[in-house]
């Protein structure tokens, strides 16, 4: 028996009754397992299925070639934050995020730590929490711009230069994500509403140039229609 907490990325049914998970780990980092049962009438853990949720998984030991089995597993910390349409929004949108981009990702307590600060961030309503937490993980993946006396980031090479060289980063996004890389207090920056749609696109379109295999969440039209 093992038994770790992690955070519940996405979840597939499997059948009938089963579920796939795919969540990260405090341990492991991103781990896939098997929930038995879990769509039955009578099961009413089902409820507990919600993206970013942190849970305490015991699993059985993997046999042969196969994905480990979840025995039981209990949620570690209740909040409302999904009674709340933006967070919700939020949410799916993040966790559809990390699903992609940690697949490959083993123990990685900085990654961990980060989204537990995240959902402490929607816990308190900040809506814009999500597009600084994809600016903590490219820091923490290493990824992230290079700070200089340019005025205009380059998404491709990562570092700030003297005249533009894409569209979407103007003065005005380029600023914003220098502050972001450079503060030590990245929740406390504030991102002007109207500018958050095109600071959302610039962080994806960085992400595409940073990050191999990167395709564009499917969720993204809708977060993109909550927050117009």
């Amino acid at each position: 028996m093992n038994s770790q907490n992690g955070f519940l990325l996405s979840f597939i049914k499997y059948g009938e009754n089963d579920a796939v998970l795919h969540c990260f780990t405090e341990e492991d980092g991103f781990q896939t397992y098997f929930l038995k049962g879990i769509y039955s009438k009578r099961n009413k853990k089902k409820a507990l299925l919600l993206p970013l949720s942190k849970l305490n998984f015991t699993t059985n030991p993997v046999k042969g070639n196969g994905i480990p089995s979840v025995s039981k597993f209990e949620l570690i910390e209740n909040n409302d934050i999904y009674t709340d349409i933006k967070v919700n929004t939020v949410i799916f949108f993040v966790s559809d995020f990390l699903n992609q981009i940690l697949k490959h990702e083993n123990k990685n307590p900085g990654i961990f730590f980060s989204i537990d600060q995240f959902i402490a961030e929607l816990t308190n309503k900040n809506y814009q929490s999500h597009l600084l937490f994809l600016i903590a993980i490219l820091k923490i993946q290493g990824v992230a711009p290079l700070v200089n006396n340019g005025k205009y980031l380059d998404p491709e090479t990562g570092t700030f230069a003297v005249g533009a060289s894409h569209q979407l980063f103007n003065e005005e996004i380029s600023a914003l994500w220098k502050n972001a890389v450079s503060s030590e207090n990245l929740y406390h920056i504030k991102i002007p509403a109207s500018l958050r749609k095109d600071f959302l696109d610039s962080l994806l379109v960085y992400y595409h140039y940073h990050i191999t295999d990167f395709r564009i969440p499917a969720s993204l039209e809708v977060i993109q229609q909550i927050f117009e």
